[in-house]
């Protein structure tokens, strides 16, 4: 039996290791962008074709692959971030962002350490590699949306990782919550052999698409450097797929808390991440052009879709806090007069 604090449920054996306890779940891998409205994506993110003909400007991670200096300046047009001057001409684009990104460094080590301690709470480990994937994206969207004046080399290699670690920490996201079905015991190095090997392959795969479409390795991609900026690959890995991911985790949380556990309270804390998650992508998409032009390029939506994941992610944390147990039950011992 596995133990929660709303109740308890059927799972297999074998749940006495210590990292055993209930259900559970994670949002958010800063996904960076997701809509299924959009008919072409321009490789710099900085404009996407829509079905019903509109071409809007955003600044996306992969804005800095087919840029000729490989920064968010290209033909696309659009809303050019600036931020704030520097020395010999450079920028630093996005404050906001940069500072936000080390908020949410923080703030998911916090929850790294505080998992810690939840001993008995099924998907222990499983939510703390999350998390950990979390950083990682959190550090490469310093150096890639942020802005931050790097080498181009060393830019193009932070904007490849954090592409490839978006598909990948979505996926372990979906996978976290598979593990509160017990299918196999949760921490044990099965599960997470399986879960790194997989996350490394969408990792490595992704990454490498990214790579060769920035350095040009082998030329393959380089028809993404000629207009509309189109790279159909990429398009499928940094938008659709994850999504696809995200959605698979709402439904199996939704479904694992409603049917099995039977408890209705756990859901406030996934819609909360759920809207929390879109509400960032709205700004991203639909209010960053506005934000953009009313600043003169001082800021965009980036800086809001970087705070309302971090808070999504958060909110997540607690669900999955919320319906696990943080410890052992006590056993009851028989007192003799």
């Amino acid at each position: 039996m596995g133990s929660t604090a709303f109740g308890n449920f059927n799972v297999r054996r074998a749940l006495a290791s210590k990292n055993a306890s209930a259900n559970h779940l994670h949002q958010a891998a800063n996904m960076g962008r997701s809509t299924g409205l959009l008919q072409g994506f321009d490789l710099a993110g900085l404009q996407c074709t829509f079905t019903d003909g509109r071409t809007e400007a955003w600044h996306a991670a992969p804005d800095l692959l087919s840029s000729p200096d490989h920064d968010q300046i290209g033909p696309w047009g659009g809303c050019q971030l600036t931020g704030i001057p520097l020395s010999g001409g450079q920028h630093l684009g996005n404050l906001g962002s940069i500072i936000l990104c080390g908020v949410a460094i923080v703030a998911a080590a916090l929850m790294v350490l505080k998992s810690e301690k939840k001993r008995a709470a099924v998907g222990r480990r499983e939510m703390q590699l999350f998390l950990l994937c979390y950083i990682i994206i959190s550090i490469c969207e310093i150096f890639s949306v942020g802005v931050f004046p790097l080498n181009k080399s060393v830019r193009l290699a932070f904007t490849s990782i954090h592409i490839g670690m978006i598909i990948a920490t979505t996926w372990i996201l979906m996978l976290n919550a598979v593990v509160g079905y017990q299918l196999i015991d949760d921490g044990t190095p099965l599960s997470m052999c399986l879960m790194l090997l997989s996350a490394a392959a969408l990792l490595i795969g992704t990454g490498y698409i990214a790579l060769d479409t920035g350095f040009q390795w082998t030329g393959y991609w380089n028809s993404s450097y000629e207009l509309p900026n189109r790279n159909i690959a990429l398009y499928v890995l940094y938008q659709l797929v994850p999504l696809v991911f995200l959605v698979a985790f709402f439904v199996l949380e939704t479904i694992l808390v409603l049917r099995v556990l039977g408890e209705v309270r756990p859901m406030v804390y996934l819609v909360a991440a759920a809207a929390l998650f879109a509400l960032g992508q709205v700004f991203n998409y639909d209010i960053s052009k506005y934000i953009c032009d009313g600043t003169s390029g001082k800021i965009d939506g980036a800086l809001f879709e970087t705070l309302f994941t971090l808070l999504s992610v958060v909110m997540v944390w607690v669900f999955w806090s919320s319906i696990t147990e943080d410890d052992w039950p006590m056993q009851s011992t028989s007192t003799y007069p």
